[in-house]
């Protein structure tokens, strides 16, 4: 018995993709004739494209303007998803129709917005110079398990264990925490040197807010509890105390002399290697029992390019490789 497929309400409600491509040109070229000229069609097709889609859509599109054509508010609402859709659909068709003798592979990974900066970027060029045959989509996130549907990463870079079913993980580095600053900070506040004086001193604070996902959030109120400091204590005359849940943005003030941040090894290290930051203190915070990870699709453990990547990234994160071949299912 033949089963019969109900009407799909949302591709029924769909305008003509061709009256939208009219649309497109000329919205973006205003003018019709020029939108005929890029279509490779008649004025009159465009004119007629854009009645029906606005007869659709039950509003004016455009206003005419001399000889030109501007946008309506409602067609400037349409112009901005109708644009980028078929952008997205271009670029996709363009990737499938590559010519395969290039002989390119793509990897997209995913990862948060601070390990892409402080981590990843600068490393980048050693992968690219080793491996000029791959090609590698970056995508950022600070909420790995309430991505956008259809998003598939081959590759996860994460703190969590288990990030979704049809991958497997690998246990990375532990995190170890430190106060920086930059020398001249250092300079014109020694009294940071202690961890009373870091305590009343200009601390960039890392917030937890939009990082629930995150098992343990170490802020500088713990960080100075672990050392049995109360940063309730702080004198009443202490510098201010600066919040942000953007880690980027608290690296790059530390870097401008704002104040001091705490610091991620595994971010800030080649910085204070470089001398650009340093510890006021000796002191930091290991999280043993805590690790990042990275986790790669099950389904892709024998594709070259995947494991050229993991073999990169293992030695550069200084993964031994008795710990990287434990893979876990995810």
């Amino acid at each position: 018995m033949t089963k019969h497929t109900d009407p799909d309400q949302m591709l029924l409600k769909m305008p003509s993709l061709r009256a939208v491509r009219s649309f497109v040109a000329a919205a973006r070229y205003q003018n019709f004739t020029r939108a005929a000229e890029a279509l490779c069609v008649t004025q009159a097709a465009i004119s007629r494209q854009i009645r029906e889609l606005e007869s659709y859509l039950g509003t004016p599109l455009f206003r005419r303007v001399g000889r030109s054509v501007e946008l309506t508010n409602s067609g400037s609402i349409f112009f901005d998803a109708a644009q980028l859709s078929f952008i997205n659909i271009a670029q996709a068709a363009e990737r499938i129709r590559k010519n395969p003798a290039a002989n390119r592979s793509t990897l997209t990974l995913c990862c948060s917005p601070a390990f892409s900066a402080l981590w990843l970027s600068h490393r980048l060029p050693d992968f690219f110079n080793q491996h000029p045959d791959i090609e590698l989509n970056l995508v950022m996130t600070q909420n790995f398990l309430s991505m956008e549907p259809g998003v598939y990463p081959d590759i996860f870079i994460t703190k969590l264990s288990k990030i979704r079913e049809g991958y497997l993980s690998t246990p990375l580095f532990h995190d170890v925490i430190y106060p920086v600053c930059t020398p001249s900070y250092l300079k014109a506040h020694p009294e940071i040197q202690s961890l009373h004086g870091l305590r009343d001193g200009k601390l960039l604070n890392l917030s937890p807010y939009g990082r629930s996902q995150v098992a343990e959030h170490v802020d500088w109120s713990v960080w100075l509890s672990i050392h049995n400091i109360d940063i309730e204590e702080r004198a009443i005359e202490s510098q201010q105390y600066f919040n942000s849940n953007d880690y980027n943005m608290l690296v790059q003030m530390v870097l401008d002399d704002q104040g001091i941040a705490l610091g991620w090894h595994h971010l800030v290290g080649p910085l204070v290697e470089k001398g650009r930051l340093v510890k006021p203190v000796a002191q930091d915070v290991v999280l043993e029992e805590t690790r990042h990870y990275l986790a790669y699709r099950e389904d892709k453990r024998d594709d070259e390019a995947l494991n050229l990547f993991l073999e990169w990234f293992y030695l550069e994160s200084g993964t031994h490789a008795s710990q990287a071949v434990k893979h876990t299912a995810s």
